[in-house]
């Protein structure tokens, strides 16, 4: 089975690529909605984040997310502190579930593959990116942030240009209709490709 990596800035629209894949019939897992649960229901990664952030991590044993999303997303240094704690979970979680997957093919969705250099983990690499002004207002709309906390957000990842070198497949999501077009036809190329 292989592993295809599905990544994307915060707002380019990536969740909306794996619904259409979803569709279709493609299994997808979603890292980032794994992490959350993660986070709240594993004892040693929650020991591990109490260690590294404070006891303020967990208010009545559930995730502080305010506090920490302060936290890491104000430090480039502090999200690899993270992430360096989470994704070890997080992969042998994803290795869990591929084994109840009958697939030439997984999507591993995840939103840093490529700043935490798993993208070498996987047999190919999809980046989803859109305009900037269209990102800004799907992540006003999503999660009620401001302009400028969504800015903080953009610049804490790597730019569109430093992850297009290493991605093996480019969507541009700004029209829904096209996107649509573009992910039927990565999964024929896909589909050629993982016989």
């Amino acid at each position: 089975m292989k592993n295809i990596g599905l990544t994307g800035g915060i707002g380019s629209g990536k969740s909306t690529v794996s619904k259409i894949l979803i569709s279709e019939g493609i299994p997808v897992y979603d890292s980032d909605s794994r992490a959350k649960i993660l986070m709240n229901s594993s004892i040693e990664l929650k020991k591990n984040i109490i260690q590294k952030f404070g006891k303020k991590s967990y208010i009545n044993n559930k995730l502080n997310r305010a506090y920490l999303s302060n936290i890491v997303f104000n430090n480039e240094s502090e999200i690899i502190k993270i992430n360096s704690l989470v994704h070890p979970f997080v992969y042998n979680d994803f290795n869990d579930w591929k084994k109840g997957v009958f697939s030439k093919y997984v999507i591993f969705e995840s939103a840093l593959i490529f700043e935490t250099g798993s993208y070498k983990n996987n047999d190919f690499n999809i980046l989803v990116v859109s305009d900037l002004e269209e990102r800004i207002k799907r992540v006003k709309e999503r999660d009620n942030l401001s302009k400028k906390d969504i800015m903080t957000r953009i610049l804490n990842q790597w730019s569109d240009d430093e992850k297009i070198t290493l991605c093996d497949y480019l969507i541009k999501n700004n029209s829904l209709k096209e996107t649509k077009k573009t992910v039927l036809k990565m999964i024929e190329c896909l589909n050629k490709k993982f016989k």
